[in-house]
């Protein structure tokens, strides 16, 4: 008996029955004890539901139809009969244990919709398509089962009431017998090193080694000294909530001084892992240096202990299994996408590594900037349910802190969210803020021309920051040809990481060359939070209150004497100059600042996102009304960071050779060498797949350096390929 088929090209048997449900019994077992573990009341359920699921979730595999296929006597594509049901029927209607049930349905397909299935009668959580048949077949099968196994008596539990949230219990589950699943198969195919070592946190060693690190970055300055007050008072705060805030403004050390305190709570609360989470993929870079540099022991591998994860690489298909990436190192930074898109989700592939959540504390560095404001309402309950239920810590830090808790429409109990930032030293930090920089607003509506031509104007070097990666390239162009390349830098999440650090690294340099002043930067949004950049002059293309305070924070950093410009502006839509839709609401707050001549400042914050949530009001509703039904797809398809389809693809001819020749790849390098594009735009450029590696896809046009992939994109737009 098999439960997975043969590979002859790569002479690769099939797997036997026995030994899959056995590997992912096992390694669901473990997940599922390491989450239970962090528990505050449900962990005891999630110990007994998880090795129940696994063990059946391929029951149908048995049925003498699919192991014909199973055992490489016929070729096929797929089973001819849906594997799932057998075991969704047999712990759903024999022993039943609904939860168990629920998660052999979803290991493949996915957390279902609640509402939908309670309108199905008979045929709940079932595949009418195999019904009938999976009822006839269904004692064969568990026969079958109990011989191949030999299994221990198991304790037979009846459905038990979930005392937390029924929907986070539901993704915890989940994650557990999928990552037994994918990561048993993915070794069967010899695809997945499994050999990885599970390095530990040793909060006290690391806190003990940045304390070092931290002291040999002291110089005998004004803002040295505010900085190590601020490293002080974050390594040293207790707290006995679950959630608290640190509002510390650009230039005052929150990246070493937030990980202090993570690395303090984690040892005392006995905490498994740090999550960093960052607006733009874009600062990862600059931040695992950081905390690599200072948290790494002399006996580990770097790349073990902080692991750098700049988007999604959540696969399905067996054969592409080994290059998701996930959150196993003690120590991971990624992005906000990856982050929250994977509590939002309903997927197998993505919830994978939901189960080494619960015992984390979580930085949301830059919290203003994590989410669209119509997801924070979600956002925040998910990160209540894991404080509260699954021994989660969690710090919102910016420096530009909008206290959104605070606000009704997100929580009418306004829960005790401790700032771990002395009163005192907030003030006397927030009066060297108001002497660097000065706002200003051009309302006159620009072209890209007019635009370029406004900005070189400008004391240099400039930083300028567009609403779309589309229109930052569009302006990097019409920059480079109405002056020099050496004039201009682009950067946005059209260049791949590996390019994106060889950009930075320039950009880093020509700012410390004092000479070298007339130049401009044209970027993303991906620039104005956590990057340690000090420019000239600031120009931001209108949005919200919270990004022009932080585009303000890439401009004069240093000087709290002699205040900058950070200039808003307003961009004419034409030809390929696109303005963001998802922008509208913010913008508009922005500007009715503006119109009431109103003091551009930190304090604003609050009241403009109230009047932005309020704006996108019953979308924010519908989306927790989903939640709240175990409406588990709609929710997936609603809460999305980035609002479109993003796909990973693969750019470099050299790694796509390796991908399709089978050669040895890890996910590391699928991270640095791919970006993420829309997949309307794949769909209409017809960009094909990797062979071999369904869902990873390969870049066939233009790519350069400068612009990355929207050089070939701008050609084909711009109908320069027609002549």
């Amino acid at each position: 008996m098999y439960a997975h088929s043969p590979d002859p090209e790569r002479g690769i048997p099939p797997q036997d029955y026995a030994a899959h449900v056995d590997g992912v019994v096992t390694r669901a077992i473990i997940a599922a004890n390491e989450a239970a573990r962090h528990s505050l009341n449900d962990g005891e359920l999630l110990r007994l539901i998880v090795p129940l699921a696994a063990e059946f979730h391929d029951l149908g595999k048995l049925d003498v139809k699919n192991q014909e296929v199973l055992s490489g006597k016929i070729i096929a594509e797929k089973l001819p009969i849906q594997h799932t049901d057998a075991g969704t029927a047999y712990l759903l209607n024999k022993i039943q244990v609904t939860l168990g049930a629920v998660l052999i349905r979803s290991h493949h397909i996915g957390l279902p919709d609640f509402v939908e299935e309670q309108n199905r009668s008979e045929y709940v959580l079932r595949d009418n398509n195999v019904f009938e048949r999976v009822n006839r077949m269904l004692p064969k099968l568990v026969q079958l089962h109990k011989e191949k196994m030999q299994p221990e008596k198991r304790m037979v539990i009846p459905d038990t009431n979930i005392k937390g949230s029924i929907s986070l219990f539901s993704r915890i589950a989940l994650s557990c017998l999928v990552d037994g699943d994918h990561t048993d198969t993915a070794s069967h195919y010899q695809n997945q090193e499994t050999n990885e070592p599970l390095v530990e946190l040793r909060p006290a060693e690391r806190l003990a080694a940045l304390d070092r690190h931290v002291e040999s970055l002291k110089k005998d300055s004004n803002r040295s000294h505010l900085r190590s007050e601020v490293y002080k008072a974050c390594r040293d705060a207790d707290t006995r909530t679950n959630i608290v805030s640190c509002d510390s403004p650009v230039g005052t050390g929150k990246t070493t001084a937030v990980m202090a305190h993570l690395l303090s709570q984690a040892a005392k609360r006995k905490l498994r892992r740090i999550i960093v989470v960052l607006p733009f993929t874009n600062i990862i870079k600059q931040s695992v240096e950081v905390y690599r540099d200072a948290l790494v022991l002399s006996d580990e591998n770097k790349e073990h202990v902080v692991a750098e994860l700049h988007h999604r690489t959540d696969f399905q298909d067996k054969r592409s299994r080994q290059f998701t990436a996930l959150w196993k190192a003690p120590i991971i930074v990624t992005t906000a996408v990856n982050f929250f898109e994977t509590l939002a989700s309903n997927s197998p592939a993505t919830l994978r590594k939901l189960h080494n959540l619960p015992g984390s504390a979580i930085f949301i560095d830059e919290s203003h900037a994590a989410l669209p404001t119509k997801l924070l309402p979600l956002a925040w309950r998910w990160i209540n349910g894991f404080a509260d239920e699954w021994g989660c810590y969690w710090i919102m830090a910016s420096g530009s802190l909008n206290r959104f808790w605070e606000i009704e429409e997100f929580d009418r109990n306004k829960p005790d969210v401790l700032e771990i930032m002395p009163t005192k030293l907030r003030k006397r930090l927030a009066k060297y803020e108001k002497k660097r920089i000065t706002f200003q607003f051009n309302k006159t509506p620009l072209t890209s021309m007019e635009l370029v031509e406004w900005v070189a104007k400008q004391p240099g070097p400039r930083i300028v920051i567009l609403n779309t990666v589309q229109s930052a390239a569009v302006i990097a162009q019409e920059y480079k040809k109405r002056y020099t390349r050496s004039s201009i830098e682009h950067l946005s999440t059209a260049l791949t990481p590996a390019d994106r650090d060889k950009t930075l690294s320039r950009i880093k340099s020509r700012l410390v060359d004092k000479n070298d002043n007339d130049w401009t930067l044209v970027a993303t949004t991906c620039v104005e939070a956590g990057v340690d950049f000090s420019f000239k002059t600031g120009v931001r293309d209108a949005s919200s209150l919270v990004s022009l305070l932080q585009t303000a924070g890439r401009v004069n950093r240093h000087d709290n004497i002699n205040a900058e410009d950070v200039w808003t502006v307003l961009l004419k839509e034409e030809g390929l100059l696109k303005k963001h839709p998802a922008m509208k609401d913010s913008s508009n707050v922005l500007l009715e600042l503006f119109s009431k001549g109103l003091t551009i400042s930190p304090e604003l914050c609050t009241n403009a996102l109230k009047r932005e949530i309020r704006l996108a009001g019953s979308f924010s509703d519908s989306l927790i009304k989903a939640e709240e039904s175990m409406q588990f797809p709609e929710v997936e398809k609603c809460f999305r960071v980035i609002a479109s389809d993003t796909r990973t693809v693969v750019v470099g001819e050299k790694l796509i050779k390796k991908l399709e020749n089978h050669d040895s790849v890890d996910w590391r390098e699928i991270q640095k060498s791919s970006v993420q594009i829309w997949g309307y735009r794949l769909a209409n450029l017809r960009i094909p797949e990797v062979l071999e590696h369904p869902s990873i896809y390969k870049w066939v046009y233009d790519y350069n350096d400068f612009i990355g992939y929207m050089a070939g994109i701008l050609f084909i737009e711009s109908d320069t390929w027609l002549i």
